[in-house]
Formats: C-alpha cells, structure tokens, sequence
C-alpha cells in the first residue's frame, strides 16, 4: 500500500495521527515543544538551544513542526518567532506529559526585574504590565481580531472612552490602529498601534506609570496600581 506523502482532508486520521506523533517522537523537537508549552514564543536559536542541536539542524526540524500543524511561526522587525500551533496541541502535549509523569516546564526570563514588569517599547507599553492589559482586552471581548490586527468592540469603545481614552483621536491616526506587539521579556503579545500609544501617554498623563529618566524603565505608581485594578487588569504579585 502506497503511503501519501501529503496530508490532505482525505488522508485518513490514523495516517495524520502517525504524522504527528513522528514529529513529536524525535526529542530535539519534544523538546522544543515542551519549551513552548508555556505560551511564550521564542526564536529559532533560543529553541536550538532547548533542543541541544546547531541551528541548521533546527531549523530543519522546525519546518518539520510547521508542516504538521505543531507551531506557527511569525516575523517581527529582524526576529521571527515560534508559538505552539494552538490550544489543541498545548491539550495534546500535557497529556503526553501527564502519560510520560513529566512536570509542564517553567518559563525563566532573564530581563531584569525592573524593565520586566513595565516599560516602554516604542512610543507604547510592555513588560509583564502591558501583557496583562493586553489579555484582559482580549478575555472580555473588547479587542477583536481583524485584517489589520485588532478592532475595537461597541463595548470596548464605551468601556475605553469611560476609563478616559480618546478612541476616536487614536483611530484618526494615519497609522495602524491596534496590533499584537511580541513581547521581549515575557514572549507573550502587548498591545501595540495608535491605541497602544494612545494607552500609554493617558498612563503617563494620568501618573498612573512614571518615566525612567535613563532607562525604558516605567514605574506603576500606588494612584495606577489602584486604576488598573479597578479596570480589571491583574498583576502577578
């Protein structure tokens, strides 16, 4: 019987399930996966690294990931980055760990603590602040995805212009109007585009966050921790 050599939707799920697990069974790329398993994307010589491979190798093995659906990969400026393929295959792996009695590893970043927890990443924030606000955008439905990124929601709007942002100043931008910014330290998105920026110089303005003066650096204030908590937005102790 003649194999396939193509997964298409009439190959048969028996076969497609061979394929994946051929792509997981190699460990550099269990490794790999397991890595990604915390939601935080990384680059292909971070992920060379996990694996103990060089980076040609790893690079090989990633076009392998890619072909059966196991991870995405996505460019941004002069990095490009990879995630886990989506939620199924994060349920698929924990079980295999589960399977294995192997503990779901631990995400270390290396940022120091002070630009980890917030600072600026162009003319918007980041670090584990921005994260939050980003998920929390998202998890009640006040973002949206578009072709160009994000949409605001009829709620979002309300809640935004309540919460004292110019939405309509930030859409007449002659820019994009609302994007996921990969971030550096946590590898998870923050909100970038005009609404970004917008959100950023209304913390400022606000004093919810202070400016270093020789760093990124932002510092939450007491006045914007108590603002972001009463718009929802929860930061790890």
């Amino acid at each position: 019987m003649k194999v396939a050599t193509e997964v298409t939707n009439e190959t048969p799920a028996d076969d497609r399930m061979a394929r994946i697990a051929g792509a997981i069974g190699e460990p550099a790329r269990a490794r790999m996966l397991c890595c990604l398993m915390d939601g935080h994307a990384r680059t292909a010589t971070e992920l060379a690294t996990v694996g103990g491979i060089s980076a040609s190798t790893a690079s090989t093995h990633l076009a392998k990931l890619k072909a059966q659906g196991l991870i995405d990969a996505f460019a941004q400026g002069k990095h490009r980055y990879f995630r886990l393929g989506g939620a199924d295959v994060s349920r698929a792996l924990e079980a295999l760990l589960v399977v294995a009695g192997t503990p779901r590893p631990a995400f270390t970043p290396s940022t120091p603590s002070r630009l980890r927890a917030a600072r600026t990443c162009y003319d918007h924030m980041a670090g584990e602040l921005a994260v939050a606000l980003h998920d929390h955008l998202l998890d009640q439905k006040w973002l949206k995805d578009s072709s160009d990124g994000y949409a605001l929601t009829a709620r979002g709007e309300a809640q935004l212009q309540a919460w004292g942002l110019d939405t309509q100043a930030a859409r007449a931008a002659r820019r994009r109007f609302a994007c996921p910014c990969m971030d550096w330290s946590e590898r998870r998105p923050h909100l970038a585009g005009a609404l970004g920026a917008a959100m950023l110089q209304l913390a400022l303005q606000r004093k919810w966050v202070q400016q270093d003066l020789d760093t990124r650096g932002l510092q939450l204030t007491a006045k914007g921790g108590a603002a972001f908590k009463a718009f929802g937005v929860v930061l790890a102790a």
